[in-house]
């Protein structure tokens, strides 16, 4: 399956640059040598790296959780099944670009700024699969609620804590807009191709006020 294959490459990818920080340094994202030197594969290599073990686990876990679901139900169902593969390839990886060009314009010119991590993929694949399911159960913070709620919640803590690292002197080496603009093109994303999907994601979520 595609989940395992990105699993298994990110696994292995990334344990390799624990091992090897020469390694890590030179395919983390890094705006200032994408624009000043061309090294525009950092674009893509960063989401498969991580920076250390519970950075890793806790992205594959969200990422197992929410992928297996899109690849082997959802996607199946709404685009069949090779249209389907190629539609949560195409969606892992935009979100990969996604997540990462507002870094890249404020950074092209910030030597010290990098990041790394598959963050932005995960967020697209988790906010597809909420607006293709938002009733689904989701445990965030070891508290169940609904898919819906649960990404209402965290496109607005990413949004506030990007306002305030602008606004402050606060920081806490997350990047959140990754965050947020990875689950931005997960909607984008799924509402381009099944444009019917809002209608359905609206009329869930006021069915549970019923």
């Amino acid at each position: 399956m595609i989940t395992y294959a990105f699993i298994a490459i990110i696994i292995v990818f990334s344990v390799y640059c624990f091992n090897d920080r020469n390694a890590m340094a030179k395919y983390l994202f890094h705006p200032y040598s994408i624009y000043h030197n061309k090294e525009h594969y950092r674009f893509l290599t960063h989401a498969f790296i991580h920076g250390d073990f519970m950075h890793l686990a806790f992205n594959l876990i969200a990422f197992y959780s929410f992928g297996s679901a899109l690849e082997n139900h959802f996607f199946p169902q709404l685009f069949g099944e090779k249209l389907g593969k190629l539609y949560y390839i195409l969606l892992f990886t935009g979100g990969i670009y996604a997540a990462s060009l507002t870094e890249y314009f404020r950074n092209k010119n910030n030597p010290s700024y990098s990041s790394l991590g598959a963050s932005g993929a995960v967020s697209s694949i988790m906010f597809c699969c909420i607006m293709v399911s938002p009733l689904s159960q989701i445990s965030l913070f070891f508290f169940p609620m609904q898919g819906w709620i649960a990404g209402a919640l965290l496109l607005g803590v990413s949004y506030y804590l990007i306002r305030r690292k602008k606004t402050s002197s606060y920081s806490d080496n997350i990047s959140h807009e990754s965050h947020f603009w990875g689950a931005l093109f997960g909607v984008g994303f799924i509402l381009v191709l099944k444009p019917a999907l809002l209608k359905h994601f609206i009329s869930q979520v006021f069915s549970a006020f019923a």
